[in-house]
């Protein structure tokens, strides 16, 4: 069984997961931990749950979603894993990091990188890659068959879809993918985001406007 553990972190109000399975082994997906007190949260948890971290995981290399990635490195020498496309959106984030106040932002290379030929294993447990680019060229989304649940970072929100305004993202693709990729799941699936409440795929199915059945976009 995937156990999940939410956190919302930085002034973006992301939200950064721990996945890990009954015996411990765990990954820490988009760590937005940027202020002390925000790494001592995450590390506290992981420290009282007895967990054992074996993979960072990005579904994508905005600056909300990748504060956190060289305090958790250092601090659990674990590897870094995202997609190749993403490697200039993540070096891009040491140049304008100080515009958004994030002095104190350390930069981080990927140990490896991810695509949708392999799984991603935890424990006893196996994430499925999908490839959900759009809002991030390099994005990707961890699926849980057994779970029922999608760690979909920002593609797909309640009622919302992920911006597509920023350097490289491109709408009519975005909503592509989710539509292919997401909406292939079943109805059930609980949608994890990247940022506000957990939704479901039946639910956006329904009510999204941007790619539900009454979409006008």
């Amino acid at each position: 069984m995937l156990k999940i553990k939410l956190f919302t972190f930085n002034p973006f109000q992301e939200n950064t997961y721990i996945l890990y399975d009954e015996n411990g082994a765990a990954a820490i997906v988009d760590p937005g931990c940027y202020e002390s007190e925000e790494q001592e949260v995450l590390r506290s948890f992981i420290l009282s749950e007895n967990l054992n971290p074996q993979l960072l995981l990005n579904t994508h290399c905005h600056i909300d979603h990748v504060l956190g990635n060289a305090w958790v490195k250092r601090t659990f020498d674990i590897p870094l894993l995202i997609h190749d496309k993403d490697i200039a959106v993540l070096n891009s984030v040491k140049a304008y990091a100080s515009n958004y106040g994030f002095h104190k932002y350390e930069s981080t290379e990927p140990d490896g990188y991810l695509s949708t030929d392999q799984d991603i294993q935890i424990g006893d447990e196996k994430l499925e890659v999908r490839f959900v680019p759009g809002h991030a060229p390099g994005h990707v989304v961890f699926y849980h068959k057994e779970s029922g649940v999608c760690i979909a970072g920002d593609t797909l929100f309640r009622t919302s879809i992920g911006r597509t305004d920023l350097p490289g993202g491109d709408h009519a693709l975005l909503l592509e993918k989710i539509k292919s990729e997401l909406f292939s799941l079943p109805d059930d699936t609980i949608i994890y985001p990247g940022h506000g409440p957990v939704t479901s795929i039946g639910f956006e199915k329904n009510n999204n406007p941007f790619v539900g059945k009454n979409a006008k976009f």
